[in-house]
């Protein structure tokens, strides 16, 4: 089987331990950071049987299936998205596998950003790496209120790095989310004015779907206070397209951290956002950690096998076994 893993960015999928289950495969490994045409994706993956998907940075859709009628398998690196539809999948006989998330490397990243934005360590050590000493004055995060909205396994892990730092916890989401709080003895907020006021350090932790889309607004935002802090290491489409700059310029919140852009990979230096002083960026890091790898790709090749063996596992259209 020709098996295709387009978007590694870093060159570093050879290097994982699970690659090696994949001995006695052809397998064809692309590099590219700029996003692809129709046209050049129909030709890179024109002669694989398999396609093993990193993350959400390659779209499949029907225009580019209808083009690829060799292929046989998706297996994607943990859960699907948005960036494929599945029912084209199964129109033309593709068969999807999934695999598993983890919260552990995406809720050390957003607590990394959280104690580097509040004790401003990166103009600091550019700073002394220029000859100058001490030039800013950060916070100390003990006291403060997280405010999290999204109290799932990353929103969970958040809290109780919260509580090991002293910082009080504010939740809010769903009924079922804040209810899930409460049960663990965390506070819900009484109501998203509330939340977004009273927060501290707001981290957003959701799922995008159609629901949560463009969810958080501008008027949330500025309900936010002077000194708050924004931290985003979950999608950047949560929040209304342009509202997060607007907000900044205002005032309200103070500073921002992000590891997700609308655009990604993001390699336009001058984007207002990068060269914001009150705005710490990393690119999308939240998942890049070599035992989330191992995980994700190791889940990957094993359906990728488990399709090869003849008793596929992990299917997402079971409709489409018929057909392939």
């Amino acid at each position: 089987m020709h098996i295709v893993i387009p978007d590694d960015y870093q060159n570093v999928i050879r290097t994982l331990d699970c690659y090696r289950r994949l001995d006695g495969h052809e397998v064809t490994v692309l590099h590219d950071r700029e996003p692809a045409s129709l046209d050049e994706l129909a030709a890179r993956f024109a002669n694989a049987d398999a396609l093993v998907l990193t993350r959400e940075r390659t779209r499949i859709d029907a225009a580019l299936l209808q083009r690829l009628p060799r292929l046989k398998l998706i297996s994607q690196t943990g859960k699907i998205a948005g960036h494929l539809d599945l029912a084209a999948c199964t129109a033309h006989g593709v068969v999807v596998t999934e695999g598993r998330g983890s919260p552990v490397a995406p809720a050390e990243l957003a607590w990394a950003l959280i104690l580097n934005a509040r004790r401003q360590l990166v103009p600091a050590i550019d700073a002394m790496r220029q000859g100058l000493w001490q030039v800013n004055l950060g916070q100390a995060v003990a006291g403060q209120v997280l405010g999290i909205w999204g109290y799932g396994k990353i929103g969970q892990r958040l809290a109780r790095y919260a509580q090991a730092f002293d910082m009080q916890v504010l939740v809010w989401g769903s009924e079922a989310s804040r209810a899930a709080a409460q049960a663990d003895g965390r506070r819900a907020a009484v109501s998203r004015e509330a939340f977004f006021a009273e927060a501290d350090i707001l981290s957003l932790n959701l799922r995008l779907s159609d629901s949560t889309r463009h969810l958080v607004t501008l008027d949330d935002l500025g309900r936010m206070k002077a000194d708050a802090l924004l931290v985003n290491v979950s999608r950047a489409e949560l929040i209304a397209p342009g509202a997060l700059e607007q907000a900044l310029d205002a005032g309200r919140p103070g500073f921002a951290a992000l590891d997700v852009f609308e655009q990604e990979p993001l390699l336009n230096p001058h984007h207002p956002l990068l060269r914001n002083p009150r705005v710490l960026c990393t690119p999308h890091l939240g998942y890049v950690e070599k035992n989330g790898y191992e995980l994700y790709f190791g889940d990957a090749f094993n359906n990728v096998l488990a399709y090869c063996a003849g008793a596929p596992t992990q299917v997402a259209n079971p409709e489409a076994l018929g057909h392939s």
